[in-house]
């Protein structure tokens, strides 16, 4: 059997288990990993004190939207791709595959033009200080130019998974954070860049995973052929991918919303504790990119299962998932939790506000985080079978229609505290809408079958 077949047949009829572990582990182990190199990117650059900590928690969510560029397309493309290759249609799937590839590109490339064009504005509106700024300006310079190989390698991430080719994405992933945690320590302290070390680390270590997928493209190892001929757009098909994709897009503006609302609304308490909620959201993205990279193998499962008709199939996928992701869910946020002060320590010299704050507030979110893996299983569910609509509005819950009401007016009553558990009341009340989705999903799958 050639390497297509079995990626097909993973797809389609190998067991539920199997085929989420083949798919998902490899994905997982490589965003845990990028994960990793993020929260250790953090860890030492706060040794160079709080308004270097504060610089990479401002710019951190405007690398989060220019990536979006690369979901947008990506994710958009592999909801259809699974569900062209359940249905057979090759032909179609090499066209999407290379027209999202390349709109990503182009369109990432005119974005962070006009973001280095405007650079200073934007980061005064991210809740960058007088005296974080300069820092944050030297940060970004580098971080934001750099951002296209990440539109790319975000772009190829989802391809790469619909297809069934978990293992490449986890080496380039793995590949690349592994070297960014050992170039960290060498450009920031080694040779005294200070955060332009840290933003040269990340970038050299983004080119690297760049050249494990264009490796791949060259190599032909894909199930899909990628070439400029094949650079087709047509109404349907960007109507296909943008379903889904602006719903992902939305996630993200959304994501970098939250952060930079806290970050607005930190502001006026100091450099401290905009650092400390820096740390706390870098640890919550260990958990939560965790979940993100098993349901990279739970998505082409569910679509190419919904292409295919398959309803047992999709349901016992999802049954599965909830259970795997619910019991990860459950033994980090109670980790989180019990060793909050211990865990935020880790990430200045001493200084008892950023400790208190981080703490207080990375308890919460441990707590909260139990219900991540329900809420995010049904999420990405409704983006892989096409359901962009909902796959937007539950999507956009965690940290937009139920976070942004709560983060503008919890802290008017609530002080500093509204700051800290604004997340944690969002994900909450995020589970809740889960629930009356879900059953309204599982009638609508009842009907179709």
């Amino acid at each position: 059997m050639n390497e297509a077949n079995k990626k097909m047949e993973l797809l389609g009829s190998a067991p539920v288990p199997k085929a989420l572990m083949a798919l998902g582990i490899p994905i997982m182990i490589g965003m845990l990993i990028n994960a990793l190199y993020n929260l250790v990117d953090a860890y030492f650059v706060s040794g160079l004190g709080e308004r270097q900590m504060g610089a990479i928690s401002i710019v951190f969510p405007l690398g989060q939207v220019v990536v979006g560029l690369g979901l947008m397309f990506g994710n958009g493309a592999a909801s259809y791709l699974s569900r062209l290759l359940g249905q057979g249609a090759k032909n179609t799937a090499n066209k999407v595959a290379s027209t999202a590839l390349y709109s990503s590109v182009l369109i990432g490339a005119a974005m962070i033009l006009l973001a280095s064009i405007f650079l200073k504005p934007i980061l005064n509106q991210l809740g960058a200080t007088d005296t974080i700024m300069p820092y944050a300006l030297t940060y970004a310079r580098i971080y934001v130019i750099s951002s296209i190989f990440n539109v790319f390698n975000v772009t190829m991430n989802n391809i790469v998974a619909s297809e069934g080719a978990a293992k490449t994405t986890m080496c380039a992933l793995l590949l690349g954070a592994v070297l960014n945690i050992g170039l960290d320590p060498l450009f920031i302290y080694v040779f005294e860049m200070g955060v332009a070390g840290a933003a040269i680390a990340t970038a050299i270590s983004q080119g690297v995973s760049f050249l494990v997928y264009l490796f791949y493209v060259l190599r032909k190892q894909s199930v899909f052929t990628f070439s400029i001929r094949a650079f087709a757009p047509t109404r349907r098909m960007m109507a296909e991918i943008l379903k889904i994709g602006v719903p992902t897009l939305m996630f993200q503006i959304l994501t970098s919303l939250s952060i930079m609302l806290i970050n607005r609304g930190a502001r006026g308490y100091g450099d401290a504790v905009i650092a400390g909620m820096g740390a706390v959201t870098r640890i919550t993205s260990m958990g939560t990119l965790v979940v993100f990279g098993f349901l990279k193998g739970f998505q082409p499962v569910a679509g190419f299962s919904y292409g295919a008709k398959k309803f047992d199939r999709l349901r016992e996928a999802i049954r599965t998932s909830i259970l795997w992701s619910t019991v990860f869910c459950v033994v980090v946020g109670l980790l989180m939790a019990a060793l909050s002060t211990q865990i935020i320590s880790q990430f200045t010299d001493g200084n008892a506000e950023l400790i208190s704050v981080g703490a207080k507030s990375l308890m919460a979110n441990g707590f909260s985080f139990i219900l991540f893996g329900f809420y995010t299983v049904y999420s990405s569910l409704f983006l892989a079978i096409g359901k962009g609509m909902a796959g937007f509005i539950l999507g956009a819950c965690r940290q937009g229609i139920c976070f942004v009401p709560v983060i503008l007016l919890l802290p008017k009553v609530w002080g500093m505290n509204g700051i800290l558990y604004a997340q944690p009341i969002a994900d909450v009340l995020s589970a809740v809408v889960t629930v009356f989705m879900a059953v309204h999903l599982h009638k609508e799958l009842g009907r179709k079958e």
